[in-house]
């Protein structure tokens, strides 16, 4: 059956999650999907299929992101994917297609579809295997990917620089390499989801717990009066002493016109303290990839024809 992995080189960072995300916004209507993850820093084992009494410990922060913003989407969580795709469908007979969060190192199952991405700022052309730099395979393995996709890049970068970056990473007759930025939504309550447009004199403490906070700055840099910032780990898990002391230093800031804003993925971490938070200024902020150089269609194509290809041969629909 049609299985898409969306992978890196690198330990995190990369745009993982917008981008299965945006799959899933793009497939969800057409094909009945189901997403795969391993469910990183949970503090459970095995197979798990998300449900509504789902929690953050139960399947990672990843993984309840999708399911609460996805519903009507099976969202199942499994280290040993070999292990966990028989149970996914046997779970979910009809399923047609299965998306593998951060599957590209894992080869015990071999995806149709391979897509890779690779950060702008952090090209794995450019970067170091760990402890110095965030490779954690090697960077020939960029080979084993249909489709590259470079994120976080500049809006504004021209078809001269795309060329360039190709040529870095060595583009084989066989990938398609896209070109992708950032694109900020409006900001909502964490608690009861209502929107709010900040102002550019908004001072801001952003609260972040994910690998790479670098573009989630420059963007509240550039777009707010002023802005403070309490980081945590990748994936870390709030505490109600972590809750006291990021209140405590909002209260510090002196500002009328003031607000915590903070990460999707931080935000279904901060949830449990709804009770606390609910009558705060407390804002998650989302994101999405946005295909530059009008490549958006193609890329969906790309990703639907391959899907479709396997319905033509008689596979799907059993």
């Amino acid at each position: 059956m049609p299985v898409i992995c969306v992978g890196n080189l690198a330990v995190g960072g990369t745009g993982k999650s917008p981008m299965v995300e945006f799959l899933i916004k793009a497939l969800k209507n057409e094909f009945a999907i189901a997403i795969l993850s391993r469910g990183y820093k949970r503090k459970t084992k095995g197979y798990a299929l998300a449900n509504e009494t789902s929690t953050v410990l139960q399947i990672g922060d990843e993984p309840m992101q999708f399911h609460i913003k996805f519903p009507d989407v099976p969202i199942a969580v499994g280290e040993e994917r070999l292990v966990a795709i028989p149970q996914l469908l046997h779970d979910l007979p009809s399923t047609e297609v299965i998306i593998l969060d951060d599957a590209f190192q894992h080869r015990s199952v071999k995806a149709g579809l391979n897509i890779l991405l690779t950060d702008y700022n952090n090209l794995f052309s450019r970067d170091w295997y760990l402890p110095t730099g965030d490779l954690r395979d090697e960077p020939r393995s960029y080979k084993r990917a249909d489709i590259m996709v470079v994120t976080k890049c500049p809006h504004e970068i021209d078809e001269s620089e795309k060329e360039k970056l190709s040529e870095e990473l060595h583009v084989l007759s066989y990938q398609k390499i896209f070109f992708s930025a950032i694109k900020y939504g409006t900001p909502y309550h964490l608690v009861n989801k209502n929107e709010k447009v900040v102002s550019d004199k908004t001072e801001v403490l952003l609260l972040t717990g994910i690998a790479n906070p670098r573009s989630i700055k420059k963007f509240v840099f550039e777009n707010y009066s002023t802005y403070y910032q309490s980081s945590y780990n990748d994936h870390h898990i709030y505490t109600i002493d972590d809750l006291r002391e990021i209140l405590k230093r909002f209260s510090n800031i002196s500002a009328k016109d003031k607000i915590i804003l903070t990460t999707e993925k931080d935000a279904v971490r901060l949830a449990k303290f709804h009770n606390e938070i609910a009558d705060l200024p407390f804002y998650v902020i989302p994101v999405e990839p946005e295909f530059l150089f009008n490549e958006r269609e193609v890329f969906t194509g790309l990703i639907a024809n391959f899907i479709r290809e396997f319905s033509r041969n008689g596979d799907l629909g059993r």
